[in-house]
């Protein structure tokens, strides 16, 4: 782990996977960072411009129905999920952990999480990891960018739905 201004940097994917086994609450968030993110401490719903209560993150925790698998994949998917976020939302948005509590749910069924301690950066070496052991699984797996999905929703549904902010 290095030190990038008052956080420190979780440079690799071993590191983070570490971090998991050893502590509960922990959230990954994609957005510019705690200093943007903290003094609102909440998320907005692109599509209808709500407020949230909390910032939408994605959860690091491993269920019990993993079962023993291992941790190392189960980190990778969670980081490869939202990944796309830099290209589609704001160069500005980086990964980065925390720990927190959820206080809700949000339009996608994403926690909202509050009483938030910022724990690290994620490293850009961390992501390319996450992304190799990825695409290294059996299964046919994609980050969950809506607007990169090459199939259209039948007509009488409309366009396609947005994902809320990750910001």
């Amino acid at each position: 782990m290095t030190m990038t201004g008052d956080l420190p940097t979780f440079s690799s994917l071993d590191e983070l996977t570490r971090l998991i086994t050893r502590r509960r609450g922990l959230y990954v968030r994609w957005s510019r960072g705690p200093e943007s993110d903290l003094p609102t401490a909440s998320s907005t719903d692109d599509l209808t411009g709500i407020r949230l209560p909390g910032l939408s993150a994605s959860p690091l925790d491993v269920e019990d129905w993993w079962d023993g698998r291992s941790v190392r994949v189960w980190v990778a998917r969670r980081l490869y999920d939202y990944c796309h976020l830099p290209h589609v939302k704001d160069a500005r948005t980086r990964p980065w952990i925390l720990h927190g509590s959820e206080t809700a749910r949000g339009p996608d069924n994403e926690p909202l999480v509050t009483e938030i301690e910022p724990l690290g950066w994620i490293a850009d070496q961390a992501i390319r990891e996450a992304s190799r052991v990825i695409t290294e699984q059996p299964g046919r797996w994609g980050p969950l960018d809506r607007e990169e999905s090459s199939e259209k929703p039948p007509a009488s549904l409309g366009p396609s739905p947005r994902r809320h902010d990750r910001q």
